[in-house]
């Protein structure tokens, strides 16, 4: 039996190149709650400090010292619906459906401070989680030999400064220092190998294995009642990067707005630790599998680039009542091709992850009220592509799709400095189909990975309830 390994850092690797408040993947949800509130079409409005995220030029509109705290709760439902997954013989995986494997909420949260220092510089600091993913699916549900659970992870700090040439122009300029951390696990197919050696051309390999055991002292028999193997793995890294913004302030009513946020490099390293011991009730035939598997706990490393983006947006203020705006990201995932995880230490070949995601555009509209002098109520809707192409990419730790995202917001002006947001979205997405093959099975000696093919549909829709408070010194 050859080796298989766990797709350490998969969830790491898929999480961090959706990068980006306008992305899809695992974007979070929100990085800011005034901008949630329009659904992200805000990025030239410059309402508070959390423009620093969407477009640090729009900090030069900012008077005074101000900061913005807000915390984001996402509140997913999601099911799934097994069409037939399959070990790499051919023969059902087996198990249970998968329940209740996303959590009932998550938060995270945020943080914008702005200063202005003279009439033409202003600095900014943002700390914010731009994505993240809890799936926990349990060791047997139909498609474990995918993915058995996965939390990711990921803070941004983004120190900014902002220069207004005049009225009409103005620029920013942030680095982004990213955090990124991915914990995961992943059923060993340890059953469907021994069946596999059991005859036909393994037959041989299958008769060592079992003279083996015999000479240890081990019974040979209970590879009838082989069970599954686990293997989990953590991982962690900083990556650096810049964003860029520039504002035209065409008069006091209207304003063009661009950014551009880098891609970022990432050397994501981790350890994995493999666990056989209740693969049978002996302890001798339990070593001499893991043995045979080459299942050796190990470093892990996976190198990539999170994509880039690029933003275009617009406000108007109509009249004192009424503003609208808008707000289009491209980001460009194609530079994702498959993902190979490597093994430092090792004689294993790569964990190749079949991904190669394609761009995508985001685009939103969004309206703000001026109910009354303390009170602006907002409203977005925006639409969101997902970087998967298709349902042979489809991979469980990210059942993505396209998906529909609805907004609905409100600043309560607390007093002449302070004030509050709130904001409540829904996010609809399409169903997605999974029919994601890995192409290397447990008997091959120049890859890793288990040859399982996982079938099925996920449907999902998300929540997402925010709360900021918003100060001016």
């Amino acid at each position: 039996m050859q080796p298989k390994y766990l797709t350490l850092i998969i969830a790491a690797a898929l999480g961090a190149v959706s990068v980006g408040a306008q992305a899809s993947g695992y974007r979070f949800g929100s990085q800011s709650i005034s901008g949630q509130g329009t659904a992200d079409a805000n990025g030239a409005e410059a309402a508070d400090a959390s423009t620093i995220f969407y477009n640090p030029a729009g900090l030069s509109r900012l008077d005074g010292t101000q900061i913005s705290v807000g915390t984001t709760v996402v509140m997913p439902h999601s099911s799934y619906n097994d069409t037939g997954s399959t070990r790499f013989t051919g023969t059902p995986t087996g198990g249970t459906a998968a329940n209740d494997y996303v959590p009932t909420a998550v938060a995270a949260p945020s943080l914008y401070l702005s200063k202005k220092l003279d009439d033409q510089w202003t600095a900014g600091f943002g700390l914010y989680v731009p994505y993240g993913a809890k799936l926990d699916y349990g060791n047997d549900w139909n498609g474990r030999y995918a993915l058995s659970n996965i939390k990711l992870e990921a803070i941004t700090l983004n120190p900014s400064v902002a220069w207004k040439l005049n009225e009409h122009h103005a620029f920013g300029f942030g680095i982004d220092a990213e955090f990124m951390k991915a914990e995961l696990g992943q059923a060993v197919d340890v059953p469907g190998s021994v069946a596999a050696l059991s005859s036909g051309a393994g037959a041989a390999q299958g008769a060592a294995l079992i003279r083996q055991i015999a000479a240890l002292g081990g019974n040979p028999a209970l590879l009838r009642t082989a069970r599954d193997g686990h293997g989990s793995n953590d991982g962690k890294d900083w990556g650096w990067g810049f964003n860029l913004g520039y504002m035209f302030t065409l008069d006091e009513n209207t304003r063009f707005g661009l950014a551009y946020r880098s891609s970022i490099s990432h050397k994501l390293r981790g350890s994995t630790v493999w666990d056989f011991s209740q693969v049978t009730s002996d302890p001798i035939v339990n070593k001499v599998l893991q043995t045979a598997s080459r299942k050796q706990n190990s470093a892990a490393l996976v190198s990539l680039r999170t994509p880039e983006t690029l933003s275009a947006n617009v406000f108007h203020q109509f009249n004192s009542k009424w503003a609208g705006m808008a707000d289009v990201t491209f980001t460009r995932n194609n530079r994702l091709g498959n993902l190979d995880i490597e093994f430092p230490g090792t004689t294993e070949g790569a964990e190749v992850i079949r991904q190669q995601w394609k761009n995508t555009v985001r685009v939103s509209l969004g309206a703000n009220y001026a109910y009354s002098e303390n009170l602006t109520l907002r409203g977005g809707i925006a639409h969101d592509q997902s970087p998967v192409k298709s349902a042979e990419l489809t991979h469980p730790a990210l059942p993505d799709s396209d998906r529909m995202q609805y907004s609905i917001g409100a600043n309560w002006k607390l007093s002449p400095r302070s004030s509050i947001d709130l904001a409540y979205s829904f996010l609809d997405f399409k169903d997605a189909r999974i029919n994601y093959s890995n192409q290397c099975n447990p008997l091959a000696t120049a890859c890793t990975g288990n040859g399982e093919t996982t079938r099925g549909v996920y449907q999902t829709h998300l929540s997402l309830l925010g709360l900021s408070y918003n100060y001016k010194f």
